[in-house]
């Protein structure tokens, strides 16, 4: 096993270095606490960082925000997975078994892509808030909720999506505190667009959201008529994903990078 004092900043969803999503990765025992991983989170401050605990054949996965504690995270799970793909722990032809507090998680590879398999998120419609416009800066035609508090704007054309500024302060304020923005992506280098919010987890904005794909996918899937999806998050960094709807479960493919590890001293 890997030395527990090491921590590791990969890049998810990008083939880019300084694209995509940075996630932390470490592996750590048992004995560490939540407040230790915390602690280690807030100095990371990244939008996540995700410890590994060895389970058997497989590892509990815990993630944490500089914030707070999450139940799951995509990119952050892409990112540990590539890393124990890149440090042998697992070999290629073998699967990854993940026991996070959202889920149990099942991840396999396929040449350069890793896919995951996550939990669908139920959505429900909701009422489009009033002052909506105020926050974001554009009115949706529709709008949903779904678990741990998100709430998902669908625009009409992927213009909104791009040309968002989000009043954080004031989506807190007003119940949008946890937001993902998403779109038909017109310019045909994708089939949806998305950017997600999440100011009251202590994330202005995430650049690249796996888990918010457990809510998008089954979305809009009924709404093009299809099974698979090319998804392009329009943050900043940007980043790609691929999805695919499987009964009551949602496949979410992409690249990832290690950019540096380094050697904790305390």
């Amino acid at each position: 096993m890997t030395d527990i004092k090491t921590i590791y900043q990969v890049d998810a969803f990008t083939a880019e270095p300084f694209k995509g999503n940075p996630a932390g990765v470490m592996i750590v025992d048992d004995q560490t606490t939540a407040e230790w991983m915390q602690n280690m989170a807030s100095e990371m401050n990244l939008s996540e960082t995700a410890f590994m605990i060895p389970k058997g054949s497989g590892f509990s996965i815990r993630y944490f925000t500089p914030a707070q504690e999450v139940p799951l995270c995509g990119h952050a799970t892409l990112a540990s997975s590539h890393i124990i793909y890149e440090l042998g722990l697992k070999k290629a032809h073998e699967t990854i078994a993940f026991s996070a507090a959202g889920g149990e998680l099942t991840i396999r590879k396929d040449k350069e892509w890793i896919i995951m398999d996550f939990p669908q998120y139920p959505i429900q419609k909701m009422d489009i808030p009033g002052d909506f416009k105020e926050c974001l800066g554009f009115e949706p035609v529709e709008m949903f909720e779904s678990l741990y508090n998100w709430k998902i704007a669908i625009a009409s054309r992927e213009a909104d999506i791009a040309n968002a500024r989000p009043d954080f302060e004031s989506m807190k304020r007003k119940g949008l505190g946890e937001l993902m923005i998403t779109a038909r992506c017109d310019s045909g280098k994708a089939d949806i667009v998305v950017r997600c919010f999440a100011p009251d987890s202590g994330i202005n904005e995430d650049p690249v959201t796996g888990s918010a794909h457990c809510a998008l996918t089954p979305l809009w899937c009924e709404k093009l008529g299809k099974t698979e999806l090319d998804s392009l998050q329009l943050s900043k960094r940007t980043g790609r994903l691929r999805v695919k709807l499987n009964n009551d479960r949602v496949q979410i493919k992409g690249k990832a990078v290690t950019v540096f590890e380094a050697k904790l001293k305390i």
